[in-house]
């Protein structure tokens, strides 16, 4: 058993206070390979570079040890703690996903069928005042999806986010090519 509650009221105040922005809270992986995912992400970059992942996962790991050792740990057994960026085909897991994106190409299965349908792929249009999603589908249809009953988003891999998703630094990459071909 998971208690999330507690677990978001330990890992946003960490994320904040480091000024960052919390995109996700997961746990998967059952029995086998238990795991809880934190993926954030720093607003001006919409990424996260290996230091602030570690420095993050070293914060959220002092207080979930201190749970633990009062005897009031959110997570049954052991686990395995995994902090990342959303990366480039991220989740869409906020509001504010589905309009900083749109106009980029999306995959969006729904909690249940709507109009015969559960899964819709194509183009954000945004989100309204309403909390209605809108995406082109690509034969050129409009959907209106209520955000609560998206269960899963997440951005397509394409040309077009790849072009428009800038590394945070490639400084040194040409050095590295160069000593790979010796």
């Amino acid at each position: 058993m998971v208690d999330f509650e507690t677990l978001n009221a330990v890992i946003a105040p960490e994320v904040d206070s480091m000024g960052l922005s919390l995109v996700r809270v997961a746990f998967f992986g059952g029995d086998s390979e238990p795991t809880l995912q934190i993926m954030a992400e720093d607003p001006a970059t919409r990424q996260l570079h290996i230091e602030q992942c570690a420095e993050l996962s070293r914060r959220i790991s002092v207080h979930l040890d201190a749970l633990e050792e009062a005897g009031n740990d959110p997570i049954e057994g052991n686990y395995r703690l995994e902090v990342s960026s959303p990366g480039i085909d991220r989740p869409l897991t906020r509001h504010v996903d589905f309009s900083e994106w749109a106009g980029f190409e999306a995959k969006i299965a729904l909690k249940e069928k709507l109009n015969g349908r559960q899964r819709f792929n194509g183009e954000l249009v945004g989100i309204d005042d309403d909390n209605v999603v809108t995406v082109i589908d690509r034969d050129g249809v409009l959907h209106h999806l209520e955000f609560d009953a998206i269960d899963t988003a997440k951005l397509v891999l394409t040309d077009k986010l790849i072009a428009a998703t800038v590394p945070l630094s490639a400084e040194g990459a040409d050095e590295m090519e160069e000593e790979g071909q010796d």
